[in-house]
């Protein structure tokens, strides 16, 4: 990861004070959205996978930790907030939690096996490990195999907030996505985030200093796979159904290049860029039918040959500002 990460900018009271103010534009434009005109379902689909982006892209951007298995937690804890939702009958905050919860203890388990195995061997054992995820949950009672969990209430958050209006379901998953990138922001400017970046970059000389190395990549390994989760848990009231298609292997696919399309390792890449960018031509390439995966691949092939550092990386580094 040192070739794509040799000229990251220092973390100065001046690039967080950039950083703050696209964060601040960002948000404010996110929040005109139902006052645009823009089709509110796509962009909360959108903010959806954005969070699972910078989830993963706190693994592999900032720990250099490359997993092919990261939509186990997003069909996961899809799956056991619908089941809570629609069984269970439970609030949505509740289901909301539970799905975190399911999230968290399937990464403390993957994290664990895997966590061990570095480069290509780690990668690989991910993406058993969510294929093997992906067969149970196609023959377990509960997921109704290939027809998934349909029609799941959205019920009233806390009793209030009435989550089949589509304008108060927007600013919930707005405020959800906020939440969390702000979390993963925190993360990545503490002094956990600058030993991650240390591992990334050298991990024997950080091995030398005393770090134990396993360890921080295990915690930020059950931090993303947490927070994809919560990605997940708030998927299912915009979709309103949870099914196989976000446990398979190819969503693990779209988030990599998501977040390499936006920049690895940047904030605002993934969400922008990536995100965004795959969501829209995903909706607006549809009539091309299977085409759009070649229409997708080339365009990733494009951003892979001319922006080394992805679209985000590429402008703030010819702008030498840290996005």
């Amino acid at each position: 990861m040192t070739a794509l990460t040799d000229d990251t900018l220092p973390v100065t009271p001046r690039a967080i004070r950039d950083e703050m103010i696209v964060f601040v534009v960002m948000a404010l434009l996110l929040a005109a959205v139902p006052f645009s005109g823009i089709y509110p379902f796509f962009v909360m689909q959108a903010l959806c996978f954005a969070l699972l982006a910078c989830a993963f892209n706190l693994l592999i951007g900032y720990g250099g930790l490359l997993s092919f298995g990261h939509a186990m937690f997003l069909g996961t804890a899809g799956y056991c907030s619908a089941h809570a939702l629609k069984v269970w009958a439970l609030p949505p905050e509740l289901g909301i939690l539970v799905g975190i919860v399911a999230a968290f203890g399937l990464s403390l388990i993957t994290g664990y096996i895997s966590i061990r195995r570095q480069g290509i061997y780690f990668s690989m054992i991910t993406l058993a490990l969510s294929q093997l995820l992906y067969f149970i949950y196609l023959q377990a009672p509960f997921t109704h195999g290939e027809d998934g969990i349909q029609g799941i209430p959205q019920g009233r958050m806390f009793g209030v907030f009435d989550l089949s209006k589509p304008t108060v379901l927007y600013y919930v998953v707005l405020v959800g996505f906020l939440a969390g990138f702000l979390l993963i922001y925190r993360i990545i400017n503490s002094p956990f985030g600058e030993v991650l970046k240390a591992i990334r970059e050298n991990e024997p000389r950080a091995i030398s200093l005393g770090y134990r190395t396993d360890q921080y990549k295990f915690l930020a390994f059950v931090l993303s796979g947490t927070l994809a989760g919560f990605a997940g848990s708030l998927k299912v009231f915009v979709a309103q159904n949870a099914s196989l298609t976000d446990v398979h292997w190819s969503m693990s696919g779209e988030v990599v290049l998501m977040t390499l399309v936006g920049g690895l390792g940047t904030i605002f890449g993934p969400v922008v860029v990536g995100a965004f960018a795959i969501i829209a031509m995903q909706q607006y390439l549809a009539g091309f039918g299977q085409w759009v995966t070649v229409i997708q691949g080339s365009i990733f092939v494009i951003c892979v040959l001319t922006f080394r550092r992805g679209v985000i990386g590429e402008i703030a580094h010819y702008l030498r500002r840290s996005l």
